[in-house]
């Protein structure tokens, strides 16, 4: 006896396969060389500013602001849209430089990245912020002074074992995709770096 299929049950399973073939047909459009920086700068803009209204949130709940600040969560955002720009020519000129997926060749490109790459990334971000907040630049020499080392020292805590899997697992088109799932967390601590002790631009 042949069992017989609900005709419902056939047409869902078409639904399914004609949403799953549009979601891959986005995601190759998105992460295409035409597309590609397009994708991680819009990324990196919203993470951003989603770590940064996060970080707002939390200083609210404690009671250190009334109430949000688009001010600096717009400031923020524009920081993510520098640092992702930077990454995809870091990503796209790191793995030209040093090709190859040995454990190795993914170590080396790790130090190199943390040597090189995070201070470029961190003193993009700060100078963004001095460029938006309109800061003279011995008040920006200073922000660098106090702050870097704190972000610096927490990229080392973060990035290195996250790196290994981005270097080994993951083509070149999807790097700055995972940096940004990963380092949502980070861009909390970011803000919280940023911010700690100012007050907010009103």
């Amino acid at each position: 006896m042949v069992a017989r299929v609900h005709p419902s049950a056939i047409n869902i399973a078409r639904g399914m396969g004609l949403s799953f073939g549009r979601i891959n047909h986005l995601k190759e459009r998105m992460f295409s060389p035409k597309n590609l920086l397009y994708t991680n700068i819009g990324l990196s803009i919203s993470l951003s500013g989603l770590g940064d209204v996060l970080e707002q949130h939390h200083e609210i709940l404690k009671g250190e602001w009334d109430r949000w600040c688009f001010t600096r969560t717009r400031n923020m955002s524009l920081s993510g849209m520098s640092i992702g720009i930077v990454c995809h020519y870091w990503y796209n000129f790191l793995d030209a430089r040093m090709a190859g997926r040995t454990i190795g060749m993914v170590l080396k490109k790790v130090v190199v990245d943390q040597l090189i790459g995070s201070p470029l990334c961190i003193s993009t971000f700060f100078l963004t912020l001095a460029l938006l907040e309109n800061s003279s630049f011995a008040e920006f020499k200073d922000e660098i002074r106090s702050k870097a080392h704190k972000l610096y020292i927490a990229e080392w805590i973060i990035w290195p074992p996250a790196q290994v899997i981005n270097f080994y697992f993951l083509p070149t088109r999807y790097r700055v995709f995972y940096d940004n799932t990963i380092s949502l967390g980070y861009d909390v601590y970011t803000s919280h770096v940023k911010h700690n002790g100012q007050a907010a631009n009103r």
